[in-house]
C-alpha cells in the first residue's frame, strides 16, 4: 500500500492512456568478491609457491625414501661399467668409477635439503636473538652491530672456506661455517625491523605501564619479526644449499666419499665435454630445488605483507 499523498503505480498504470516509466537497474560497478578457502583457495592465490611446495615435497619423500626408490649403493664400484650413458638400466648412467649416478643423485638430496634446513633455522634463530637485544637494547647496538658489519665484508663463500680450512670435512662443520656467515644478514634484517617497532605507541605503553625489557620484547616486538624472519629464512635456505654445493664442488666441504651434489660435480668436471650427464643430472637437481625454495620465499612474502596483495 502507497504511503499517504504518494501517488498510486499500480492504479496509474492501470489508467488508459497514462504510460509509466521503471527505470532500469543500476549496473554493478564492482565484481561480486569470491573467497576461496582451503587448499584449493591458496592454491589459486599463490600457484607459483604451490608449485615450489610441491618440488620441495617430492625432493623430500625422494630423499627419505631413497633406499626404495629403486636405487643401488651410492658408493660402490664398479670400474667395468663407468663413463656408461643412461639407459634402461643406469637411469642417469655412470660416473668415471663405475657408480649409478642415479643413487648418487637421490642420495645427494638428503646433504643438501640437511644443511640447507638446518643452516636456515640455525641462522635464523641466533640472528633473531641477536638483533632483538641490539635493536631494544642500544647500549649493546654499537658494539653488536660493528662485529655483524665486520663478518658481513667478507663474501659468505670466502668465509665459509676459511672456517672450512680450520676444520675437517664433514656434514656438521659445512653447517656450522655456512650458518656463522649468514647470521650477520639476519642480525641486521631483524634489528632494522626492531628499531621501527620500537617507536610504536603501543610499545610507549608499554613502557608506561611498568612492563619489563624482556616482557615488551616477547610480548610485542618478537610476533612482529616472525613475518619478514621467515620469509628471509627461505632465501637463507636457498643460499646455503648452493654455497655447500660450491664448498663441495672446490673440495672444502663434504669428504668426497659422501654423495653430495657438489661431489658428484666436481668428479664429472674432467668429462664435461665427453660426458655431460655426469655433470648434468645433479646441477638439475640442484637447480629445481634452489628455485622451488625460492618460489615459496616468494609467496611467503606475498601471503604475509598486505602491500603485496594482487587481490582480495
Amino acid at each position: 500500500m502507497s504511503p499517504p499523498g504518494a501517488p498510486d503505480l499500480a492504479a496509474a498504470a492501470a489508467a488508459p492512456g497514462i504510460a509509466v516509466a521503471a527505470a532500469p537497474d543500476l549496473p554493478d560497478i564492482f565484481p561480486p568478491v569470491v573467497r576461496r578457502r582451503g587448499l584449493r583457495g591458496v592454491v589459486a592465490r599463490h600457484p607459483a609457491a604451490a608449485i615450489g611446495v610441491a618440488i620441495l615435497l617430492l625432493m623430500l619423500l625422494a630423499a627419505l625414501l631413497a633406499p626404495v626408490l629403486f636405487t643401488v649403493d651410492p658408493t660402490a664400484l664398479a670400474p667395468s661399467r663407468r663413463t656408461r650413458l643412461p639407459s634402461a638400466q643406469y637411469w642417469f648412467g655412470t660416473d668415471m668409477l663405475g657408480r649409478d649416478i642415479y643413487s648418487r643423485v637421490i642420495y645427494g638430496a638428503r646433504v643438501s635439503l640437511v644443511v640447507g634446513f638446518s643452516v636456515a633455522a640455525l641462522a635464523s634463530a641466533i640472528g633473531l636473538a641477536i638483533g632483538l637485544v641490539s635493536g631494544f637494547v642500544r647500549v649493546l647496538d654499537g658494539i653488536v652491530m660493528r662485529v655483524m658489519d665486520g663478518l658481513m665484508s667478507i663474501p659468505p663463500i670466502l668465509l665459509a672456506v676459511a672456517l672450512m680450512a680450520l676444520t675437517r670435512g664433514s656434514v656438521g662443520n659445512v653447517v656450522a661455517a655456512i650458518t656463522i656467515a649468514e647470521i650477520p644478514r639476519v642480525a641486521r634484517l631483524v634489528r632494522g625491523v626492531v628499531l621501527s617497532l620500537r617507536e610504536q605507541p603501543y610499545v610507549d605503553g608499554a613502557v608506561a605501564s611498568g612492563s619489563t625489557v624482556p616482557a615488551i620484547i616477547w610480548r610485542h616486538i618478537l610476533p612482529n619479526t616472525l613475518a619478514p624472519l621467515s620469509v628471509q629464512a627461505t632465501y637463507i635456505c636457498a643460499s646455503a644449499m648452493i654455497t655447500e654445493a660450491i664448498l663441495s664442488f672446490i673440495g672444502a666441504g663434504t669428504p668426497p666419499t659422501t654423495p653430495s651434489w657438489g661431489n658428484i660435480m666436481a668428479e664429472g668436471r674432467a668429462l664435461w665435454q665427453v660426458k655431460p650427464t655426469i655433470v648434468f643430472f645433479p646441477a638439475l637437481f640442484l637447480s629445481l630445488t634452489v628455485l622451488a625454495v625460492n618460489l615459496v620465499g616468494d609467496g611467503l612474502r606475498d601471503a604475509l605483507d598486505p602491500r603485496m596483495a594482487k587481490r582480495l
